[in-house]
């Protein structure tokens, strides 16, 4: 009982800090790691070394992973790759079915971009195909928060799928998690579809002009000028592509009948299939982007950016591990073995935390991160420990990690501000939007487990 009150009050504790006080969750997980390790009396001279040696392990897995995807995420949303790609995905669907163009738009472009800035930048597309269509303008700003979303928080390269793959125990098989992951995140993104589509006709009066982002007065053609002559559809797909094909190309390879054969075959698949090779070649394919006579300069500013906007997301993964690697170390495993062994719930438990701490702290990764944590020392209480069990555990936490938007996301005000949503009808339709999606991604997760399992 003392264990688990521990755990109850320092979970409060990192909710109440963040949320709050707008304390750093870096700050906030090491703090809470930290006093974990005295509260459930782990050895004073151990505690430095648990801390900082899954720290360590956790920045030397998949830090450069973060970095290089999110160095491939900057150069596209820069170069206008982003606006190439939905201009060419807008030639094949048409606008004849708008919530279903902006739903797959923002499916595909969020792999690798930030599902915030991606909003930012496609929302002139967004009021673009609004104006044209005639369909509302609420709808279509639900259904391209959705498709992003999806994607966001259930297909790696994005931050928080890698972080708990990594705390799990499964990111050395980020193929399988994009191979499942990708079906799981279209039926989230279906959910948050049909949900926009029953605002398709409905009436509702925006904020006035004079309320929004300067950013949201510029139209779409202007917003295309503004990058001058946009990259060819087939190089900006490229750095989404060329990495997830190396990466599945790598599983498939390490299947037990080996279908591409074994030797120097098999070794040369999966040394490209490596996250951080296959991240690199896309790095490589996204330099393809840069154009002008400052390409150098451009590229160095761009690396300059990545790194700043990484290196946070480096620093939460890493104090997320510290915390896991504390609770591992104590006798709070074996408590909630004894006492979720019998309930027969499994996958439920990572989606409802994960659900819990995202609806208290608004981040989705921090909310990601900090499940991974609590719950890698209960697969085996869970039954969720072969390959397929640990992927699912981390489908079911990013699930979770979209339940519910609202008011402490940032997500929430550049989707309700760029789309002049007041904040009650926001509540009312964006916030439920993004736990009709969650739970319905959960609910893919679960029987697949049904299935797989």
């Amino acid at each position: 009982m003392y264990e688990l009150l521990v755990l109850l009050i320092l979970v409060a504790a990192i909710v109440l800090v963040t949320a709050r006080w707008k304390v750093s969750p870096f700050l906030a997980l090491i703090g809470a790691a930290i006093l974990a390790a005295f509260a459930y009396q782990i050895p004073v001279a151990e505690v430095a070394s648990t801390v900082t040696t899954a720290f360590g392990n956790t920045m030397g897995n998949i830090g450069l992973v973060i970095l290089f995807g999110t160095m491939i995420g900057i150069i596209l949303e820069r170069s206008g790759a982003a606006i190439s790609m939905a201009d060419a995905l807008i030639k094949v669907l048409g606008t004849r079915f708008p919530n279903l163009t902006l739903s797959i738009i923002g499916y595909i472009v969020s792999i690798p971009v930030f599902c915030d800035s991606g909003y930012v930048v496609l929302n002139s597309l967004r009021k673009a195909i609004t104006l044209r269509t005639g369909v509302s303008g609420l709808a279509t700003s639900i259904a391209l928060m959705t498709g992003l979303y999806a994607t966001h928080t259930l297909v790696p390269p994005t931050p928080g799928p890698l972080a708990a793959a990594e705390s799990i125990g499964i990111a050395d098989n980020l193929g399988l998690i994009i191979a499942v992951g990708l079906p799981v995140a279209a039926i989230s993104a279906l959910a948050g579809l049909f949900y926009a589509s029953c605002f398709s006709k409905k009436d509702w009066t925006p904020l006035p002009a004079e309320d929004e982002n300067d950013l949201t007065e510029q139209s779409y053609e202007e917003l295309r000028a503004s990058y001058g002559k946009l990259p060819a559809p087939l190089l900006a797909f490229m750095p989404i592509i060329v990495p997830l094909v190396l990466i599945c190309g790598a599983s498939v390879a390490k299947l037990p009948s080996h279908p591409f054969g074994e030797g120097a075959a098999l070794e040369t698949l999966s040394f490209l299939g490596t996250p951080v090779i296959a991240l690199i070649f896309g790095l490589l394919a996204a330099t393809l982007l840069l154009r002008g006579n400052k390409k150098l300069a451009d590229f160095n500013e761009q690396m300059h950016e990545s790194v700043r906007t990484a290196a946070p997301i480096l620093l939460i993964t890493g104090a997320g591990a510290s915390l896991g690697a504390v609770l591992a170390a104590s006798k709070l495993t074996t408590i909630l073995s004894d006492s979720l062994s019998g309930l027969g719930i499994g996958l439920a438990v990572p989606f409802l935390i994960a659900a819990a701490l995202k609806s208290a702290q608004g981040s989705p990764t921090v909310s990601m991160v900090t499940t991974s944590a609590l719950v890698a020392p209960m697969l085996g209480s869970l039954g969720l420990t072969s390959d397929m069990g640990m992927v699912l555990t981390v489908l079911a936490i990013g699930a979770g990690a979209m339940v519910v938007s609202h008011a402490n996301d940032s997500y929430f005000w550049v989707v309700s501000q760029l789309s002049r949503i007041p904040v009650i009808t926001a509540y009312k339709t964006l916030s439920v939007a993004t736990a009709i999606q969650g739970i319905a991604g959960f609910i893919a997760v679960w029987i697949l487990g049904a299935i797989l399992l």
